[in-house]
């Protein structure tokens, strides 16, 4: 499984070594031009690009294997494993000229993650994990946190004003209110945080598959706990949540998540 780590982290790269020549001609100047999807988020040619590239990798070495992408959608819909792949997650914050978003991956089977991975191409962060079997990570060190105080704690989102779930507001609000500060601009980069102990908590009212399922393996080697926002322990629920194991079920409790065992 190691070398299925190492190799998802390559694809991972892949995708964003692309993806950073867009933006380093888009931040120069050079824009791209954006649509908009049906959903209301922002697409340009560079996230077709980088998802064209790692789909090309991915069928050169498993060209059986199915592949999710959220911006070229599905092929090989009966194959038992299915890559899922984020080309540029943050494409509001890469659009800003803002460097905290990634190219993300994940092999899934039924709804487990074999092996997850996440390139941060202009901070040249990186890491990859798959259960049971550590985690490999550049720029940082692998590793949550080992703070027990809520009120020592960083915790990350993505966007305080949680636009396609407005509910969790008053409770996003709440934690902060306990915590020692709450920071946004989190999109993937905050996950990262988590996992090489730098935030204690990084949390969404709602991803897609292709925005959380890498995470999991990586929060999880890391030493943290993953849920959705119904205290569950899957990439296919309400929202998710990522802590240190220490803080685990204070942050679910400042949130009104269940405990689940």
């Amino acid at each position: 499984m190691q070398n299925l780590v190492e190799f998802a982290l390559e694809a991972a790269q892949k995708g964003g070594a692309v993806a950073l020549e867009h933006y380093q001609r888009h931040i120069a100047g050079d824009r791209l031009a954006v649509e908009v999807k049906s959903d209301g988020s922002p697409v340009s040619h560079a996230d077709r690009a980088a998802e064209e590239a790692v789909r090309a990798f991915l069928t050169k070495h498993f060209p059986n294997d199915g592949i999710l992408g959220e911006e070229l959608g599905l092929t090989r819909e009966d194959a038992k494993r299915r890559w899922v792949i984020d080309p540029i997650d943050g494409t509001k914050s890469f659009l800003a000229g803002v460097p905290l978003w990634g190219s993300l991956i994940a092999l899934i089977e039924g709804e487990d993650v074999l092996v997850g991975a996440a390139s941060f191409p202009v901070t040249k962060d990186a890491i990859a994990a798959a259960p049971g079997s550590g985690i490999l990570v550049q720029g940082g060190k692998a590793g949550v946190s080992a703070i027990a105080e809520l009120s020592q704690a960083l915790v990350v989102t993505t966007d305080e004003y949680f636009p396609e779930t407005p509910q969790c507001i008053p409770r996003w609000t709440n934690l902060v209110s306990k915590s020692r500060l709450g920071r946004s601009w989190g999109d993937c980069y905050g996950y990262y945080l988590v996992a090489t102990g730098r935030a204690e908590a990084m949390s969404d009212g709602k991803l897609s598959p292709w925005d959380a399922s890498c995470f999991l393996p990586i929060i999880e080697e890391a030493g943290g706990v993953f849920t959705d926002w119904q205290g569950k322990r899957t990439v296919f629920g309400e929202g998710v949540l990522a802590t240190n194991r220490a803080l685990a079920v204070d942050v679910r409790r400042a949130l009104s998540i269940p405990i689940v065992a």
